[in-house]
């Protein structure tokens, strides 16, 4: 091994085997001095004469051939700023130059072996961002160098790494390794350090087999305890006694490769680039068994991740959705599907920021600047259990209160209470359901949290109490930011907060001042305990003046309109990390807090994406003590777990058609992350509001798990009364179907909560061998067997949808429609949305325009069954029997059979039957 001079202002050193076969001899001579821009390749000892020569000739075929590659790599562009050839060489002494001959073959013989790895199989060695990568940054960090083609990197894009790692990169081994009762555990040393400070170089592996299909592996520091996340997780009792997997052990360099036993398909393979574990960079690559990775949230992309050099940032931040940035949840899980129709999941446990490299191999990498690398691999086998398998770790959605289910409508900018009372007798007025009413930030008094408008909205208490009055609900907005400019004495949340000392602190263990929308702000801690209670006190307090009966939980990731306080931030690693994920905003105090503020738990630099989650469920917890019923909260930031505690809406998006499309696919994918319940803001949130784009979301958001209609301020009213009266009349069409449906929704949801299924589910799920369904996100199922074709483009009456194999029948109609798995085109006027049933589902509605629940079994002997429809019945029968009694009935020649006025209660069981 050879050691390598410093490259970089901390102490670091490289390592490098000799890459000839046998070593030349040593001469005993006094060497010659270094050059000052020597090779950073290993130094070799200078050999014979004849050597040399030989060695010359072959330098000079080097230099020419290393011209031509330096005339094409000038004219290679980049997204930032064309690359720079190296500078020239200072002159040698012949000595030198026979000495630099030696090392230029070694060096030759080394770009020999990097142009041997695949494009597609070549791992980033110099992530960072804003730098132009040169040979010289490159082969500093001992690491491949050869420029891609302009062709291999789409524009804006980023494309085949320049710089990557060779086969020989240094990594840790495994020296030992010994069994326990859930599986082994090892000890990982790495001999040579990395090109980031602090390498932590001995490691801790531990493997448990925790279930037959669930497997964990942890990677720790065992000298020093390092951040994990607080979430509750289970713990297994014992060893997996028939685990579907099988765990192989790569000893130098380490790996894992973890294989499905019945079909020997590798599920991880770790071997495949170097693992790096320092105090603020871990990294973990594997090979990816196909091309068919979902989750990965939250960002605005498709339902199917584009593995073409993709790299994905997670790390929570107020903004727009926007494709290839960080939105305002993290998720590190992915879900991905096996040749076959086998699927598999993969969970990271860790909350710092990190970057997910998607590269077409098919391989992903991890890179992350925190915490410890604790995962889990979930074997399904199927894609449904893969789901059920991850929420029973991160902890099952919890089941939505059933007024949740009915359709919300809100906007930024009623400006009193009055207007919106308005807007609720107006939809009343038409017969449109309504079961909540929301209000946002205008109805505070200056922006203030706990209080509202006294002139503007006050009437608010007179509002919902109305709104109870006919059954309906008012949830209203909540910001965590607590005004800390207001005189002292009068605002009771900011002066009681300092007293029980609930704000984050900055790092000299000051309150931490950012700016929202009161103004100057402090942030509650909600890492701590104390918090939850002076949380609990405040709603408490404000319900007694306005019952409301959900809260909305916005600009928690924390937003801040500043960039870490007012303060600034202090100037160290945290701030700055060595490593720093692609961000927006270039570093991790955009828009937030510092990262160096300090929580209960932790430092902000750990905790920042569990602001949302824990400031949910607080809410949830005070919610339950308050009304003593589910809770209802929908929260904007989330991290894995927060289906436990509230939903979700996918932020604020924009009054588009491309908006409308791509909510479908984050309506999938927070169901694949264990939050059911979430919608998108129908007809859009910014933007002035297009009539049929309105109805066209209606009809989607009426299928959405969570359907409200929200808007901007100063934006034209966009909820269902404000348009034609044929408009009007599509809307609330849509919505009363999604009313008559609600058995249908709550069973479902009822499903997600004790199984962990999905409630919106992309058909992969239910056809998991046909790969044609594996990138549909326009169309999805209800449960099992309600398919959704909606219209996604104006100006057109029809649309074109996938039925996998199988008999559908139209759910108005009952015509049926056998496919062989094929693309069809359905008629679509502008008041119908397509549904589609599967062949063999029972599918009960209801007639009540409100959300109505049944709270006891009494209840239920009132609640009857008046007509039952089947569709299919090949033959008009001669009779029907209900209960063995001949009943009236009606054939249609579409096959549908219709048995109406049974009059059956609910709480018995019944027989109906045909001859």
């Amino acid at each position: 091994m050879v050691s390598y001079k410093r490259l970089n202002p901390e102490d670091v050193q490289f390592s490098g085997a000799v890459l000839s076969e046998e070593p030349c001899p040593v001469r005993e001579e006094v060497p010659a001095p270094e050059p000052e821009e020597a090779s950073l390749l290993p130094r070799r000892p200078r050999c014979s004469v004849t050597t040399c020569l030989l060695v010359i000739g072959a330098l000079l075929l080097l230099l020419c051939g290393g011209w031509l590659l330096g005339m094409f790599w000038l004219h290679r562009p980049s997204n930032q700023q064309p690359h720079r050839p190296p500078p020239p060489a200072p002159a040698r002494t012949p000595e030198s130059q026979v000495e630099t001959g030696v090392n230029d073959t070694a060096a030759a013989s080394r770009r020999e072996a990097c142009s041997l790895i695949p494009e597609a199989w070549r791992f980033d060695c110099y992530p960072e961002r804003a730098v132009v990568v040169t040979r010289e940054l490159c082969e500093a960090r001992n690491c491949c160098f050869i420029p891609a083609s302009a062709a291999a990197r789409p524009s804006g894009r980023n494309g085949i790494p320049w710089c990557f790692y060779p086969q020989d990169f240094p990594s840790y081994s495994l020296v030992s390794i010994n069994d326990t009762s859930l599986g082994q555990k090892g000890t990982l040393v790495r001999e040579v350090k990395t090109y980031y400070p602090a390498d932590i170089l001995t490691l801790e592996v531990e493997i448990r087999h925790e279930t037959d299909t669930r497997l964990r592996v942890r990677i720790t520091d065992p000298s020093s305890p390092r951040f994990e996340v607080p979430i509750s997780v289970p713990a297994a009792a014992k060893k997996a006694d028939s685990p579907d997997y099988i765990v192989e052990l790569s000893k130098s360099p380490f790996g894992l490769i973890v294989k499905r036993s019945s079909t020997g398909v590798v599920l991880l393979n770790t071997t495949v680039a170097p693992l790096f574990y320092a105090d603020q960079f871990l990294q973990l690559s594997t090979s990816l068994q196909s091309q068919f990775i979902y989750g990965l949230g939250e960002h605005r992309a498709t339902f199917l991740h584009d593995l073409h050099w993709n790299t994905l940032t997670m790390w929570a931040r107020d903004v727009p959705p926007t494709e290839q940035t960080n939105l305002y949840g993290a998720h590190p899980f992915y879900l991905a599907m096996e040749d076959g129709g086998n699927a598999h999941g993969f969970f990271l446990l860790n909350s710092n920021a990190m970057d997910v490299a998607l590269q077409p191999a098919p391989a992903l990498t991890w890179r992350t600047i925190g915490g410890i690398l604790d995962f889990y691999v979930f074997l399904g086998p199927d894609p449904a259990s893969v789901i059920g398998q991850y929420v029973e770790v991160v902890g099952y959605p919890a089941m939505p209160v059933y007024w949740a289910l009915g359709y919300h409508l809100c906007r930024w900018g009623y400006k009193t209470s009055n207007s919106t009372w308005e807007v609720v007798k107006s939809l009343r007025n038409y017969g449109i359901p309504q079961d909540v009413q929301w209000n946002d930030i205008d109805y505070m008094d200056q922006f203030l949290d706990f209080t509202f408008d006294p002139t503007k909205f006050g009437t608010l208490p007179d509002l919902v109490k109305d709104l109870h009055a006919h059954d309906q609900r008012y949830v209203m907005i909540l910001d965590p930011g607590i005004s800390s400019s207001q005189p002292e004495g009068s605002y009771w949340p900011y002066d009681e907060g300092l007293r029980r000392n609930v704000f984050i602190k900055d790092a000299e263990g000051k309150t931490l001042i950012g700016k929202v929308w009161p103004g100057l702000t402090a942030y509650p801690d909600f890492s701590d305990d104390v918090t939850h209670e002076w949380w609990y006190d405040n709603l408490q307090r404000f319900h007694e003046k306005v019952p409301f009966d959900g809260l909305w939980i916005d600009m928690n990731e924390p937003s801040n309109f500043l960039d870490g306080s007012t303060n600034g931030c202090p100037s160290n690693s945290l701030e700055n990390p060595p490593y720093t994920p692609g961000v927006l905003g270039g570093l991790l105090r955009a828009k937030t807090v510092c990262a160096t503020a300090q929580q209960k738990q932790s430092v902000h630099y750990n905790m920042h994406s569990l602001y949302g989650l824990m400031e949910a469920k607080a809410s949830a917890s005070a919610l339950k003590r308050i009304l003593a019923k589910r809770p209802f909260v929908i929260s904007r930031s989330t991290f894995p777990s927060q289906g436990m505690f509230s939903g979700h809406w996918l932020g604020d998006n924009r009054s588009q058609w491309k908006d409308l499309y791509s909510s479908i696919a984050g309506i999938l994918t927070f169901n694949l992350l264990g939050i059911p319940l979430v919608g998108a803001d129908i007809c859009g949130f910014s933007e002035e509001p297009e009539e049929e784009l309105c109805v066209r979301w209606t009809q989607l958001g009426a299928f959405y798990p969570f359907t409200r209609n929200h808007n901007a301020i100063d934006m034209e009213p966009q909820d269902p009364t404000a348009f034609s009266p044929l408009a009007r009349t599509a809307m609330k069409q849509a919505l009363l179907l999604r009313y008559s449906l609600f058995p249908v929704l709550y069973t479902l949801f009822h499903h997600a909560h004790v199984h962990g299924h999905t409630v919106a589910r992309p058909l992969m799920f239910e056809f998991p061998k046909d790969v044609r369904t594996y990138g549909i996100d326009k169309q999805f199922l209800w449960g099992k067997s309600l398919l959704v074709t909606p219209v996604l483009d104006p100006g057109v009456d029809y649309v074109d949808g996938y039925f996998p194999e199988g008999l559908w029948y139209d759910y108005y109609t009952g015509d049926s429609l056998r496919s062989k798995g094929e693309d069809l085109r359905l008629h679509a006027p502008l008041d119908k949305i397509n549904l589609h049933l599967r062949d063999g589902s029972i599918t009960p509605t209801q007639n009540a325009m409100t959300s109505q629940v049944l709270h006891s079994n009494v209840e239920a002997t009132y609640i009857t069954v008046e007509t039952a429809s089947f569709y299919g019945v090949k033959q008009e029968p001669s009779r029907v029997l209900v209960n063995s009694q001949d009943a009236a009935f009606t054939y249609r020649p579409n096959q549908v059979l219709t048995v109406a006025e049974l009059g059956l209660n609910l709480s018995q069981n019944f027989t109906i039957s045909w001859m």
